[in-house]
């Protein structure tokens, strides 16, 4: 396998090529009491090293994103973020032990037409998360109950345990990606309770994704679409 890219993936853009645009979120998976963690939001293509500027033609059409911290209690926290030359930045200080849940949430994207592709017309709502581990382990938290999200479970062993939820219930039988960068991806699906697992066998960073299709008819800023495309991404970094 060739050098893997040093770069974190969460949430693509629904295009029907084999490459794709994605926001995603990079920050440390471990965290120290006291100490400032950073968090940032990058928008490219994570397999092939794209990594576009915040001002160029690519990333305002994505930019209308939300960024929040759930602390191990569940208290949940806004992040305001600073724009830089290729992301947006934004940090928080861990308080207590255990896992922090990074939830991005952008459910302001224009309508798009793709019946050129035979793919329809459709409104997008993506969703993105990252865990952060300060001390003891356990659950991510979720924060997305009108759409589809990735939960971690609590690592028992050398496999990752994901659930896949979609307003707030289980998603059974559901395709999710796991991509690598240099191409690398594997395909499994979600098990009766919304759950899967996996190995990672590399020091490396991974992503998941898995998508669903709401059928329900509606408008967004004046535009009429036939459904909505709901995506949900999960950093993992070894």
């Amino acid at each position: 396998m060739k050098k893997l890219i040093a770069t974190l993936l969460l949430i693509p853009l629904p295009v029907l090529s084999a490459s794709a645009h994605y926001l995603w979120i990079e920050t440390n998976s471990s965290g120290k009491l006291g100490k400032a963690q950073e968090v940032r939001v990058h928008y490219g293509e994570y397999t092939y090293g794209v990594i576009e500027k915040v001002e160029g033609e690519a990333f305002p059409a994505v930019s209308k994103f939300t960024l929040w911290v759930i602390a191990p209690d569940g208290t949940k926290t806004k992040l305001s973020s600073e724009a830089k030359k290729d992301h947006y930045l934004a940090s928080f200080t861990p308080s207590q032990n255990g896992v922090y849940t990074i939830a991005l949430n952008n459910n302001e994207i224009d309508v798009i037409d793709y019946t050129q592709y035979d793919f329809g017309i459709f409104k997008t709502h993506y969703h993105s998360t990252a865990k952060v581990l300060v001390g003891t382990d356990g659950d991510t938290k979720t924060a997305n109950r009108e759409g589809i999200v990735i939960k971690q479970l609590e690592n028992d062993g050398e496999e990752i345990k994901l659930q896949i939820l979609y307003k707030g219930e289980p998603i059974v039988k559901n395709e999710l990606k796991v991509y690598v960068s240099d191409l690398w991806s594997k395909t499994l699906y979600t098990d009766d309770n919304g759950e899967v697992s996996f190995g990672l066998p590399w020091d490396t960073k991974y992503i998941v994704e898995t998508t669903t299709k709401e059928e329900v008819p509606g408008t967004y800023n004046g535009e009429a679409y036939e459904f909505i495309w709901h995506c949900a991404t999960y950093c993992i970094k070894k």
